[in-house]
């Protein structure tokens, strides 16, 4: 295809996508003359380049939208809602017509002289159109047939959301693997004719011609075989940060070569190399990331049009509002959501938002609300959409999935509100009355659940009857490089995905293990936390003595919290993502590969999989935190604590709040620089101050910002960073003993500096460490200079 073409396209297909917010925003009414003025030059600029490349079928079609936004934007003809339809059934032409340019080169047989009538007798309501000539009928000679029109079924709901793309024909599939003859074909789609609103896969499983898991394999080969868009194989980067990248990748290069000539040098000249080396690698991998991440908001411009038409043919009357279009996702990642919450917008708008009259009768506004919210949370985006609908009532879900067998009658009454709502996302379920041609066919929400579970993301569903329903996403900010813990099991390593990461526990001599129902439990805080131990998902032998010391990395996945028993946690890093083999897909404990710093290969762990492997129940300990509550008397504010050991076996905390992270570094790691111990910590130099070495029994006589010699400390050390307007400093502690959530009542004053005073934790004496009276004897600069530096440095 010509450069010149394919520049058109790119450029069309974003004028189009804008077209249609536009359009939406004109209906609204009020003096829109700036707005008509730019629709009216972007209509001109796609009829002169059509005219240019010799596309004249889009440039006739563009030519009368043209005419026609010429009379609106001279106030010659009043803006209405037959005039903005008619504009928009151009806006979808234009869009066939270049769809079909992409695949074919040329602008299609169509000329839609239908389109073209009806913008023609807007402008000109006196036209009429031409006789149309009688065709000459050509007598086929004597033996020869009439050759059969060749099938094509009808665009699926989900292809129908792919706006100007081409998708092979579901039922052409179909046909192709020999799964249904034409005449099974042609049967359904005479049955849409008469009126049936089901998709023609529906029909046939129905009829016992196919299997529901034929629809499926049709789906994904559908889905494979989808050519991709010109418009999505291009994006549009600033030339400052490209610019930028080509600085830090020549850095990266002179740095390379100054590596090679290190062979004979110092230890401090090569250390030095390489801490600037690893900088620049970060900085170039971060402005990388960067030209991948585009706004939500790229997706979400469709939504105002699909809202309007669909709402039309409801006959309800919405209104969309968005929230946090700014917010950047991977491009590849606003791809794969883009269909799911297409769909979850349709199901807010068919079975959501109530009709006028319903509302008015409910006491609510006629006019309903359909939200999307973008933010970002935790490492995560999250997506809300919300509707101030009818809601979803859990005891019907139960009824229903009691009548469709989907769980037993007994499981429902144990169930909570909130895991029946999550019942919606099994296949077949449905709560619809009727089925119509926009949703309730039983199909597409475990699709949804199912494609954002595969980017390693997560849905969950809040609803309240009478108030409405907000399905929440979370999802991952890329898919190429992750932040990961490294754990070793049966010798190897695994990597498991921070994002699903709540903390780290080491259980010594086996304490609070307790069995029920032949399951392993962690009783964690009064809560009963399951474990699964990762020898035995991997097939090994798992240690029998339940007495011995073992380690638990706690996880939140599929809305569940539990403990995975590992034998060694490493350390944290960032890996770099690569897809498994074919034949490895379908292990669904992994999520993926990686390869580590010393060329060897760890699998990443997929924590959703492993949830479902351990099918946790959602009430397993229900009954047990039923018997703590009542017995632990009147309820107190709790507070999280950092526990740490002292010298001589003492105890002290510290307000798990004050801690932005807990580091281990070696002792050959520190250096100095001035009066102060400093580590090289995210590209930074942190400095590390030794908390016991600034309590009045070790200070001694020495002044505030004095130099502390460190090289009598262990190997390993345990570091708490503070962070205060963005400056970290580390203070070392002798060792870290716990997290846990407990009442924070002060007991006694302080009884020396750098104390607050002390509590009762377990029945022990336990001291409260004032942190920052420690920074202010270790380096007594820090708050001055934190606070002095611009927000966010």
């Amino acid at each position: 295809m010509n450069d010149i073409v394919k520049e058109f396209l790119v450029e069309s297909y974003d004028n189009l996508d804008r077209l249609d917010r536009d359009f939406i925003e004109l209906e609204k009414g009020g003096d829109h003359k700036d707005l008509l003025s730019s629709i009216f030059r972007t209509i001109h600029t796609i009829k002169g380049t059509c005219g240019f490349l010799g596309f004249g079928k889009l440039e006739g079609l563009a030519h009368i939208a043209e005419n026609l936004l010429a009379k609106l934007r001279d106030g010659a003809l009043p803006v209405t809602r037959e005039i903005i339809d008619s504009l928009l059934s151009a806006v979808d032409g234009v869009r066939a017509m270049l769809s079909s340019i992409e695949e074919t080169e040329n602008d299609g047989e169509n000329d839609y002289a239908e389109v073209k009538e009806s913008l023609t007798r807007l402008l000109n309501p006196d036209w009429k159109p031409a006789p149309a000539k009688r065709k000459a009928v050509k007598k086929e000679p004597e033996g020869k047939k009439e050759k059969p029109p060749e099938f094509t079924a009808p665009p699926d709901e989900a292809d129908a959301d792919r706006e100007g793309e081409s998708v092979p024909a579901f039922g052409a599939l179909l046909l192709d693997e020999g799964k249904v003859n034409a005449g099974q074909i042609d049967q359904a789609l005479q049955q849409q004719a008469q009126g049936d609103p089901r998709r023609v896969g529906e029909i046939l499983v129905e009829q016992g011609a196919i299997q529901s898991s034929d629809v499926s394999l049709a789906l994904k080969k559908q889905e494979e075989q989808k050519a991709s868009a010109v418009s999505d194989s291009s994006i549009r980067v600033d030339v400052a940060l490209l610019d930028k990248l080509m600085n830090r990748v020549g850095e990266l290069v002179l740095e390379r070569n100054r590596l090679l000539q290190f062979t004979q040098g110092g230890d401090a000249a090569m250390n030095a190399c390489i801490q600037r080396l690893n900088r620049i690698t970060t900085e170039l991998q971060e402005g990388v990331m960067k030209t991948r991440m585009q706004p939500v908001g790229n997706i979400w411009n469709k939504f105002p049009r699909v809202v309007r038409d669909l709402s039309q043919a409801c006959g309800k009357r919405i209104r969309l509002t968005l929230d946090g279009k700014e917010t950047e996702l991977d491009r590849t990642l606003l791809e794969a959501i883009k269909d799911p919450l297409t769909h979850l917008v349709r199901n807010s708008i068919d079975h959501g938002v109530e009709t006028p009259e319903a509302r008015r009768a409910a006491g609510k506004d006629e006019e309903g609300e359909v939200s999307l919210r973008a933010f970002h949370e935790g490492g995560q985006v999250i997506m809300e959409i919300s509707d101030d609908g009818g809601g979803i009532d859990p005891q019907k879900i139960k009824r229903k999935s009691v009548e469709k067998g989907l769980i037993q009658a007994g499981e429902a009454e144990k169930m909570s509100d909130h895991d029946a709502l999550q019942l919606i996302f099994l296949p077949g379920f449905s709560t619809a009355e009727k089925v119509t041609n926009v949703s309730g066919r039983g199909v597409g929400m475990d699709v949804v659940k199912t494609n954002i579970e595969k980017i390693g993301g997560q849905v969950d569903i809040a609803s309240h009857v009478g108030k409405g329903t907000t399905f929440r996403l979370k999802i991952p900010l890329t898919l190429a490089i992750v932040p990961a813990l490294i754990v070793k099991a049966a010798g190897d390593r695994f990597a498991i995905p921070q994002v699903a990461l709540r903390e780290l526990l080491r259980v010594e001599k086996g304490q609070g293990i307790e069995t029920i129902q032949g399951r392993r439990s962690l009783r964690l805080r009064g809560h009963l936390l399951p474990l699964l131990d990762l020898n035995q998902e991997l097939g090994f032998a798992v240690n029998p003595d339940p007495k011995a010391n073992f380690k638990v990395v706690v996880l939140h996945a599929d809305g569940k919290t539990w403990g995975l028993v590992v034998e060694e946690i490493l350390d944290t890093e960032e890996i770099v993502v690569k897809p498994l083999a074919q034949q490895l897909k379908g292990l669904e404990i992994f999520a993926g590969a990686t390869i580590m710093g010393d060329g060897k290969i760890a699998l990443i762990l997929d924590t959703s999989g492993l949830a479902r492997r351990g099918q946790f129940g959602a009430n397993d300990d229900q009954a047990d935190l039923g018997r703590v509550k009542k017995s632990s008397g009147p309820a107190q504010a709790m507070t999280s604590l950092l526990l740490l050991k002292t010298p001589r076996d003492g105890r002290m905390v510290v307000p798990l709040s004050q801690v932005a992270r807990l580091e281990e570094f070696k002792r050959d790691s520190l250096e100095r620089a001035g009066n102060l111990n400093v580590v090289r910590y995210r590209d930074e130099i942190m400095p590390v101050l030794p908390v016991m070495e600034w309590l009045p029994e070790y200070r001694g006589d020495r002044k505030a910002g004095d130099f502390v010699d460190l090289g009598h400390l262990p190997p390993l050390l345990n570091v708490v960073v503070y962070s205060w307007h963005g400056e970290n400093i580390g203070l070392l502690v002798d060792d870290i003993l716990d997290i846990l959530d407990h009442p924070f009542e002060i007991q006694s004053t302080a009884a020396r500096d750098g104390i607050l005073g002390t509590i009762a934790v377990h029945d022990k004496v336990t001291e409260v460490l004032d942190l920052e009276r420690i920074i202010q004897l270790g380096e007594p600069h820090f708050f001055t200079r934190a606070t002095s530096q611009p927000t966010g440095v």
